[in-house]
């Protein structure tokens, strides 16, 4: 039973640090008849949904297709960094980044073998993570704390992308450079084999349930409704999609739902966190998310503050930097270290020293822009 506990905490350790995180502050708020108002049930709907239709595109193998349509086109050194870093950039805005980098990092490991460039691996997958976690601050359904503030401060299409978009500009003229040169410039164009779809008829389906998503994401349609309807029409397509969905990710932002609902109740920290986002909620957010990963960060700095402009860079933007900050970046570490010859030390300083240029770069964008 020990050995079965160390297990799942090691495997779902946020959601058991959040799991106490709650349960302390339970004892400083007793549950009452206001925890029920703390739960978004319509955002754990729409990440129910996501993560769903999400894993109907990954079994019908459309994001190796696309992929390997891409990368058979690239010539050169340049071109084929370019393009390995801006795969996971664009696709994270529709599909998140955790999948992203699910996706990309092992198929990356095995073209940089192929074309004997293994010892730029870090270098390659260091900047695709940045890609990834930059890229999905784009779209509300980029990642979880997106979707999470779109809904809390019932943003409009207009207002969120005017906030983001230059953003996701200046991180996508500064990747662009860096997938260039962390190449051989002389590099061969690699063999990459067609990868066809291994359902066509499924992805359709697929993408209209997508199509639901996003229309529930701006309010367009109920999301109960929608919920019933992706969740019916995947368990009759591949039932076996349900099983591997990540509900430990909707238990954490209970969890977190609980935290920071309680902590608003408790006047000495809601007067504490107040104060430091009146300071500068950007800085606030971008720091909170070293510490705790920009999710959690979201969910708890959202309940005291009405500044969702400066939070919703904050939590973005504060996805670089330390390797907790976007628990997406742990993904591209464990693929890393499981792989034959990593150098966990190179791997680790070039995440530090790029993940933190990128964040200072991009506060300064923020307070420019």
């Amino acid at each position: 039973m020990t050995a079965r506990i160390r297990a799942f905490f090691k495997r779902e350790t946020v959601l058991c640090i959040a799991a106490l995180c709650a349960a302390a502050t339970m004892l400083l708020v007793p549950p009452d008849g206001a925890y029920p108002g703390y739960i978004d049930a319509r955002v754990l709907c729409l990440l129910l949904c996501l993560m769903a239709v999400v894993a109907g595109f990954r079994s019908c193998g459309a994001f190796e297709a696309l992929a390997a349509a891409l990368l058979r086109r690239s010539g050169g050194g340049r071109m084929l960094g370019v393009m390995l870093v801006l795969l996971p950039f664009f696709s994270s805005m529709l599909v998140t980044n955790d999948v992203s980098l699910l996706t990309f990092v092992p198929f990356t490991l095995l073209l940089l073998d192929q074309v004997g460039c293994r010892d730029s691996a870090p270098l390659v997958l260091v900047l695709q993570t940045a890609a990834a976690n930059l890229g999905s601050m784009a779209t509300p359904v980029g990642n979880p704390q997106n979707l999470f503030l779109y809904a809390a401060y019932q943003l409009t299409p207009g207002s969120f992308f005017a906030v983001m978009l230059p953003l996701t500009a200046v991180s996508l003229i500064a990747l662009t450079a860096g997938g260039a040169v962390c190449l051989p410039r002389s590099l061969p164009a690699p063999a990459v084999e067609a990868s066809p779809l291994r359902s066509p008829k499924k992805l359709e389906v697929y993408a209209a349930l997508f199509g639901l998503c996003l229309l529930t994401v701006f309010r367009v349609l109920p999301y109960g409704a929608v919920t019933v309807t992706v969740m019916a029409a995947v368990a009759a397509l591949e039932p076996r999609l349900l099983r591997e969905l990540d509900l430990a990710l909707l238990a954490t932002f209970v969890c977190f739902f609980i935290v920071s609902g309680n902590l608003g109740r408790v006047e000495p920290v809601h007067d504490f966190l107040q104060d430091l986002l009146e300071r500068s909620t950007l800085l606030t957010a971008a720091l909170t998310s070293q510490i705790i990963s920009n999710v959690p960060a979201a969910v708890l700095l959202s309940g005291f503050t009405d500044s969702w402009r400066p939070l919703l860079e904050g939590v973005n933007i504060g996805g670089l930097g330390t390797p907790v900050a976007s628990l997406a970046s742990l993904i591209t570490l464990k693929a890393y270290l499981r792989a034959p010859g990593a150098r966990p030390g190179r791997f680790l300083g070039l995440f530090l020293l790029l993940n933190f240029a990128g964040l200072a770069l991009l506060l300064a964008a923020a307070a420019l822009l």
